[in-house]
């Protein structure tokens, strides 16, 4: 062998004994107390009893005041009279909290002087600027009446919900109406954003299960309620315009909505994933909504049965460029890869994905680059539905090619403690270039769990903002296109990606160790093209839609 082959050779063994130290680096540090987030969650009082008390609190990641730094809003449950335990009274203040982030590695809670904390039971938070002000404003999605807080730009929000209609019905199906999520999108191209507003089922709270009247009643003990799709007007009103897009399904129970062009032909289409029934996926022909979800291949799990499906998570686990689907559920997930055709084939089990979920009851879950090494992981919030029993969270180490091993106990201590976790974001902080996480607790501590990225971004990466020419309209599911090193990889510009959560809106790429992005292509959901060259790493940066790169 000649010397420039050794040479080489030590190099490649070199780069690969460093890529592996860095992924075994990268521990997740519990710094919630420390980062002075004293959030409590409370479910109107002292038992676990119900489905209402079952289903946990949102988290929603986004800048409200500009400065920067991703803030945090958490969600909470209240008394309610015919629902909680009279002595759960002592909790009829229970409220939303907002933690302003002080850039420092610490929060400041400002929900009374923002105006956003409410007495509402809350489920989740869509963060969007609907007016294209430069603030992003907040939907708060209830189990009674939703609520929308403008933001003023001044650090206080305004409850605008009157004006624009979207406070929702007061009952679906005959019980409250109980919405558990938001998706914005332009769904008709006119240049405004719409939303469709995720409802579950219709929850009555009298009723007791004759096969197991000691335990809470299943979902499918319930009748549903149809999601709504909301379509922005030139006066800034919305209307219901479910019926007339073909949307109208009353007796569904959806968990979750995720928005993005799943077969490529520049068309954002719906998958809405469902509790106890099939997932329904709305394909957009043209303006034309169809439901395909069995046709796709993504209605069921890999036994054919509608499971407990909370939301899905999308990206590229595979590197083949195609965007595939990761459901999380109470039985064991279901990981659908995209074949490009229009068609998604079950490899739950063969990912490694099934093993490491079963009897878990996964409930927040998000495909993120925890390591920077240019491949997707999963992180997953688990804990039992019908009884309150904790069980262990799970890390899932992508090897690149679509195939996972739980590593969460070698990463950090809160991998090793059982808890019953719900929603779970994934975010940069502290801008420091790695992806934290933020997990929603259900147990008797009720505490949130704030784990810091240490070690992540001994890789490169890059971070990305995308503003639409008008405002978000044209942003919102852009597929962005990263080539670096000669390795492609591709996002979707979409944050509303797990359970009853927001994650950071800024596209993340981990690059490995790449030193220079080749090439950034930005297809806009409005049907425009844009390509960037030469892109320095380690930093954020905003693109403007037909303006080009602003560094920050």
């Amino acid at each position: 062998m000649k010397f420039t082959d050794l040479l080489c050779l030590f190099s490649l063994i070199l780069v690969t004994f460093e890529s592996s130290a860095q992924k075994n680096n990268v521990t997740f540090t519990d710094i919630t107390k420390k980062a002075g987030i004293t959030f409590k969650y409370t479910f109107g009082d002292n038992t676990y009893k119900n489905i209402l008390e079952s289903s946990g609190s949102g988290i929603t990641v986004f800048d409200y005041n500009n400065d920067g730094f991703m803030d945090l809003y958490l969600m909470n449950g209240t008394y309610l009279e015919g629902i909680s335990d009279p002595e759960g009274k002592i909790y009829k203040n229970s409220h939303n909290e907002l933690y302003r982030n002080n850039g420092d590695g610490t929060f400041t809670e400002v929900s009374e002087i923002a105006g956003v904390g409410g007495h509402q039971w809350s489920m989740a938070a869509g963060a969007i600027d609907l007016d294209n002000d430069g603030y992003q404003d907040l939907y708060v999605l209830n189990y009674g009446p939703n609520i929308f807080y403008h933001n003023n730009g001044n650090g206080t929000f305004t409850d605008i919900t009157a004006s624009l209609g979207l406070s929702g019905p007061d009952k679906l199906n005959g019980f409250t109406k109980w919405s558990i999520g938001v998706a914005f999108w332009d769904y008709n191209l006119d240049g405004r954003l719409d939303a469709m507003v995720g409802n579950f089922l219709a929850f009555d709270p009298a009723y007791v299960s004759p096969a197991t009247p000691g335990m809470m009643p299943s979902p499918t003990e319930y009748n549903g309620q149809a999601s709504i799709l909301y379509e922005q007007q030139p006066d800034g009103k919305f209307i219901d315009v479910t019926r007339k897009n073909n949307l109208y399904y009353p007796d569904s129970k959806c968990m979750g909505l995720t928005v993005f062009d799943y077969n490529d032909d520049g068309n954002l289409d719906i998958f809405q994933a469902n509790d106890h029934q099939l997932n329904f996926l709305f394909r957009n022909d043209n303006g034309v909504y169809k439901e395909v979800g069995v046709q796709s291949g993504v209605a069921a799990n890999s036994q054919g049965i509608g499971t407990g499906s909370m939301h899905g998570s999308i990206g590229d686990i595979d590197g083949d460029g195609l965007i595939d689907i990761l459901v999380s559920d109470l039985d064991y997930g279901a990981l659908y890869k995209n074949m490009g055709n229009g068609l998604f084939v079950d490899i739950t089990e063969e990912s490694g994905v099934a093993a490491a979920m079963a009897g878990k009851g996964s409930w927040g879950a998000q495909l993120f680059d925890y390591d920077n090494d240019g491949d997707l992981d999963i992180v997953a919030a688990n804990g039992t539905a019908e009884e309150l029993i904790p069980q262990y969270p799970l890390l899932l180490e992508n090897d690149g090619k679509g195939h996972f091993k739980n590593v969460g106990k070698e990463h950090g201590a809160y991998f090793s403690t059982k808890r019953s976790g719900r929603a779970l974001a994934v975010w940069d902080f502290d801008n420091d270039g790695d992806l934290d996480i933020i997990i929603s607790h259900l147990d008797k501590n009720g505490t949130p769990a704030l784990l810091r990225n240490d070690g992540g971004n001994r890789n490169h990466w890059l971070g990305l903002t995308l503003k639409g020419k008008n405002g978000p309209a044209s942003a919102i599911g852009a597929k962005v296109t990263l080539t670096a090193g000669g390795k492609k990889q591709v996002m979707v510009n979409q944050w509303a990606t797990s359970y009853l959560s927001n994650n950071d809106p800024r596209v993340h790429f981990g690059l490995g160790q790449q030193k220079k992005i080749d090439l950034l292509e930005i297809s806009w959901s409005d049907g425009k093209k844009e390509a960037y060259n030469k892109i320095e790493p380690d930093r954020y940066i905003t693109i403007l839609e037909g303006e080009g790169i602003i560094m920050k």
